[in-house]
């Protein structure tokens, strides 16, 4: 093989192997063994470079704008050291939460659910694949460890546990409880939340109980929010939703009402009525009411919390959560922060609560017709509101 040919072999083994392709039967056997040995030293090369973040980073904001539009514009109370981070979480919310919107059967859900679960662990590796949000993830992890002096870094079983809640509901099973509803909120917005708090980073009990409460109330919301995209469900691979509650749409295209059945058997709703009459069906409206109250009553719960540490009080409840694993936190060096200092560093990350409060103020104003068009579309005065919300510290 003369010198042009072997360039331009090695060449097409570097893009092969750097792509993350094998072509088999194509490539020089000689010339792959002498592109790899000399380029064993260089596993993460792929984190490294400028250029690719900052496509990710524009492909994942460019995501969040689409699909997750309060998100985006939350963006700016984030600390922007931890600015890659928050855009990475959200955009890994956002296509594991329409994995089952985009697929036409609960098992081809489960696969790429899976992918998504080997992209995450390949990105807390340092090895993340060719793909835009396992790049962010992998550079926000090691933003993290920099901040941190190595001491802090993601919980990976908060990725597996929201990825693996969304999988257990990508065919639309019943929420036999508000209990459970609560639990799937709990599992998969509230840990969002935990992890952007591990973005900052943050290890605080107090910050974590709160989140807790407004990540409730966001999945509950968003619940609600999905109710009339799981009813009638559109044509498949459709999505198109401006809120932060995208993608609570099952995999199957038989219409579902997912209200939790103690709720529905309390206010006389019968799903066949709901899928047949829709906004009219008898009950839905009180069962509407009821479970959008609970999203409330969390949201009030955050407020009193933050409140009652501001001044000094004791939490007025305990924290239910408070002795899993991921939230069992090591003394930290130095001087440590008071619970009212904490709160504050980790204010923008709670701003959720704002555009929460929003969506809910509309659906109350529309009389618990979760069918109106209205609540379809962002609300204009996000912005406002959550630049008020931020200066003044109010959620």
């Amino acid at each position: 093989m003369n010198a042009s040919r072997r360039t331009w072999a090695s060449k097409r083994v570097a893009r092969a192997l750097d792509s993350g392709y094998v072509y088999h039967g194509y490539v020089c056997q000689r010339c792959t063994k002498r592109y790899t040995s000399s380029h064993v030293a260089q596993p993460a090369a792929s984190i490294n470079s400028a250029d690719e973040i900052a496509r990710a980073r524009r492909y994942c904001m460019d995501m969040l704008r689409k699909s997750d539009t309060p998100s985006s514009l939350l963006l700016p109370y984030i600390p922007s050291h931890a600015r890659d981070a928050y855009i990475a979480l959200r955009a890994f919310n956002v296509e594991v939460a329409r994995t089952a919107d985009t697929t036409s059967t609960p098992t081809i859900g489960a696969m790429r659910l899976q992918f998504q679960r080997d992209a995450v662990s390949k990105a807390l590796a340092g090895q993340p694949p060719k793909q835009p949000i396992a790049i962010l993830l992998a550079k926000a992890a090691e933003d993290i460890a920099e901040k941190s002096d190595g001491r802090g870094k993601w919980s990976k079983s908060w990725f597996m546990r929201i990825v693996d809640t969304r999988e257990k509901y990508l065919s639309n099973p019943p929420y036999h409880s508000m209990s459970a509803l609560e639990s799937y909120a709990e599992n998969t917005y509230s840990t969002l939340m935990y992890l952007t708090l591990q973005s900052l980073p943050m290890a605080s009990l107090t910050a974590d109980h709160v989140a807790s409460h407004i990540g409730k109330a966001t999945g509950i919301a968003a619940v609600l929010r999905g109710l009339p995209l799981l009813a009638f469900p559109g044509p498949p691979n459709k999505h198109n939703n401006q809120g932060h509650f995208a993608g609570d749409v099952g995999a199957s295209r038989q219409g579902a009402v997912m209200l939790p059945l103690d709720i529905m058997a309390e206010a006389g709703v019968r799903e066949e009525d709901v899928l047949r009459n829709g906004a009219s069906a008898h009950g839905l409206r009180d069962a509407v009411f009821t479970v959008a109250t609970r999203a409330n009553d969390h949201l009030i719960t955050a407020r009193q919390m933050l409140q009652n540490v501001r001044a000094g009080q004791a939490e007025d409840h305990e924290y239910e959560h408070r002795d899993e694993e991921e939230h069992v936190y090591l003394p930290t060096k130095g001087k440590a922060e008071t619970q009212a200092q904490e709160l504050e560093r980790a204010f923008g990350v709670f701003m959720p609560a704002v555009s929460t409060q929003l969506w809910l103020d509309r659906l109350e104003q529309a009389d618990f017709d979760v069918f109106s068009p209205k609540l379809r579309v962002t609300d204009w005065r996000l912005p406002w509101k959550a630049f008020w919300a931020y200066n003044r510290r109010k959620i």
